[in-house]
């Protein structure tokens, strides 16, 4: 499969550039930065010092050389990559966060037109944990309370991420409540006890933090913790190849990494 790479230059790109480059089956023939970057013009290689040839474009009509486009960029982004990989009949897996509900709905409409993996952690390990979370709260319905807990790096700009996110949705899945309904966001100042069915958000910002996620189930005189932490950004990538494979012979259609893996 010919493969672009949204994001080129950022953290997340080079270590997906570097993963396409080192896979035996996928091949890079586009890789895309926004407009006025300092890295267009730029060997997408550059950073591993290999010649590529494929050269760092902002150039969206680029994707019609292209089977599939990752993305781990910005909602606004996202949603541009969006409309031109429809356009351009280019499959799409999308790691991005942060998404507002109108704009999930035309990630949606678009997944009726072409193939989208859309998840929020690529991670195998992540999936496998939110599968043990929701498993989790369906046999602690009761006497338990649930809290969500996830530590990033400092240039994260959503909170909660949206790991954490699908964590508490796991939980309210298996509760069968709306999460936005029971949710807690925030606490300051004099809250009062918890109270029942409640699910509460922890957030924490800083350093170079890849990722942690925490699920604890706290009853009396016990607590369950189920816990994944990314030491490196390579599982996101690894786990974005897996899904680009996923699709290689899907046309039309939304699919999660739980898909993917086949859980």
């Amino acid at each position: 499969m010919r493969i672009a790479i949204a994001g080129a230059n950022g953290r997340m790109g080079r270590m997906l550039i570097e993963a396409v480059l080192n896979s035996s089956d996928l091949q890079l023939t586009v890789a895309l930065d926004h407009v006025g970057a300092d890295s267009i013009g730029l060997d997408a290689g550059a950073f591993l010092g290999k010649n590529t040839g494929v050269i760092i474009s902002d150039d969206l009509t680029l994707l019609a050389n292209a089977d599939c486009l990752i993305d781990f960029t910005r909602p606004e982004g996202t949603m541009n990559h969006l409309q031109a990989c429809v356009t351009h009949h280019c499959k799409l897996v999308i790691g991005t966060t942060g998404f507002s509900a109108e704009e999930k709905e035309r990630i949606a409409l678009a997944a009726q037109k072409t193939a989208i993996v859309f998840a929020p952690n690529m991670s195998v390990g992540v999936n496998v944990a939110l599968r043990l979370v929701e498993m989790a709260a369906k046999l602690m319905n009761q006497g338990f309370d649930a809290e969500v807990f996830e530590a990033h790096h400092r240039h994260k700009v959503d909170a909660p991420s949206g790991t954490a996110l699908a964590m508490g949705e796991a939980v309210a899945k298996a509760w069968d409540v709306n999460l936005n309904d029971v949710a807690d966001w925030t606490r300051h100042g004099e809250t009062g006890a918890r109270e029942d069915g409640r699910i509460g958000f922890s957030v924490v910002r800083g350093g170079d933090i890849i990722g942690d996620h925490t699920v604890f189930f706290c009853g009396d005189g016990e607590r369950i913790e189920i816990t994944h932490r990314s030491s490196s950004r390579t599982t996101y990538a690894q786990g974005s190849l897996r899904a680009v494979r996923y699709l290689a012979h899907k046309e039309t259609g939304l699919y999660s990494m739980q898909d993917v893996l086949g859980a």
